[in-house]
């Protein structure tokens, strides 16, 4: 009796320690995740047969109704056309010759992979862009978890992860988006620099750069990571050899340079001066007609538009927000290195990003900051946080998925 007594406390002993990651740090971001693929699938498939049964209009492929073209609506026509057919040598302009929304507003990598994997298996894009994404939002759970548990402790990293795959938005690291390939890739190279492997964040900060934008945030972390390296030396708490010195600068010029890359090439293709520009342009006319871009201003443009000197207020008190967000002790306490990158991602939102329905998805790679204190700091507080973004990913994903493309 003893003896089977002590078994079962034993298999507690080991269920616990599997579900809380302690013999590795593999197994409790993938249970989160494969747990919240239920719920998310689940509420996916759900909103999909309503949708069905009672013939309300969303945008995906219609010609083949299926729970994969639904799972691949908006954005993603514009990877499979890339996927099939490649770039448009030709931009498409209006009878006024102002570009008209095209693929070239898209990356590459996330349809070449997923192009690779049509070959392989013969699978259609939808089912295909599907398990690519869901593959990467796996490795995206693991990463952010070994993040948070550098720069934190077990607890933080696992109610991180948990919030972030919970969330709202979580729905997207499975549908045929780049979002989660984006994701698993930048924490990579986030995890590189924190551990302070700067030559493998070259190949994840090279792909990351034509799969999203973005990747700039990075090559800012690199600067910020040296020059704080540097001081260190300089008082003479730390040493830092030159090797590291050269691979900082290096890594952080080639970073730079693929973050910077993608319009180059556009105009190349096209022969078209400013390509990549204007077909960014060309999805603002909707909200704010046509605009000559000027950074730091999208934010004001919107809202000025839209709720007028109100707005101009609302958009100074979101900024004044963040940044008290990120001078509070708890989120400092995350690292100079995940705070320089994220606090240089969300100077590039506000730089260039006209703010729309799409900004929740864009908020995605502040992910890290799930392990403030903030969202959290006692067990109560993180709870409340996952069942606030249980409660809203259904809201999400009627919002979203079909009155407005994330």
């Amino acid at each position: 009796m003893t003896n089977v007594a002590e078994a079962s406390r034993a298999s507690s002993r080991g269920f616990h320690s599997l579900l809380t990651g302690r013999r590795s740090a593999w197994t409790a971001p993938l249970l989160i995740w494969a747990a919240s693929r239920v719920v998310s699938t689940a509420l996916l498939a759900t909103v999909y047969l309503l949708a069905t049964t009672n013939g309300w209009p969303f945008a995906s492929y219609r010609q083949d109704p299926s729970f994969f073209t639904f799972s691949g609506s908006w954005d993603a026509s514009f990877y499979r056309i890339i996927a099939e057919h490649g770039y448009p040598a030709t931009l498409p302009t209006d009878d006024s010759g102002h570009v008209l929304p095209n693929a070239w507003a898209f990356l590459p990598v996330f349809p070449a992979v997923v192009r690779v994997v049509m070959t392989l298996t013969g699978a259609s894009f939808w089912v295909a862009g599907v398990v690519v994404a869901s593959i990467a939002g796996a490795g995206t759970c693991v990463l952010l978890y070994r993040l948070v548990l550098a720069v934190g402790c077990s607890h933080r990293a696992r109610w991180a992860t948990a919030l972030f795959a919970f969330a709202p938005t979580g729905f997207l690291l499975q549908v045929a988006y780049a979002e989660s390939l984006l994701l698993v890739l930048l924490f990579g190279a986030l995890l590189a620099l924190v551990r302070r492997r700067y030559w493998l964040i070259v190949p994840l900060g090279v792909v990351a750069a034509f799969t999203k934008p973005g990747v700039l945030a990075l090559a800012l972390a690199l600067a910020g990571h040296l020059l704080l390296r540097w001081v260190a030396w300089r008082r003479q708490q730390a040493a830092f050899p030159w090797r590291d010195r050269i691979a900082i600068v290096v890594t952080g010029l080639v970073v730079a340079a693929a973050g910077l890359a993608w319009p180059v090439i556009a105009t190349a293709v096209t022969g078209r001066p400013n390509a990549y520009l204007d077909t960014e342009l060309s999805w603002w006319v909707g909200f704010v007609g046509r605009q000559h871009f000027a950074p730091l201003t999208p934010w004001f443009t919107m809202a000025g538009t839209w709720l007028g000197p109100l707005g101009i207020g609302l958009v100074v008190v979101v900024l004044a927000g963040a940044v008290w967000f990120f001078c509070r002790k708890d989120t400092r306490a995350l690292g100079a290195d995940v705070l320089a990158f994220t606090a240089s991602y969300a100077m590039y939102l506000v730089a260039v990003f006209l703010p729309q329905q799409s900004l929740p998805r864009l908020l995605m790679p502040m992910a890290p900051l799930l392990g403030s204190d903030v969202f959290v700091g006692t067990r109560r507080r993180a709870v409340t946080w996952l069942v606030i973004g249980l409660c809203l990913q259904p809201v999400a994903i009627v919002l979203l998925w079909f009155l407005g493309y994330p």
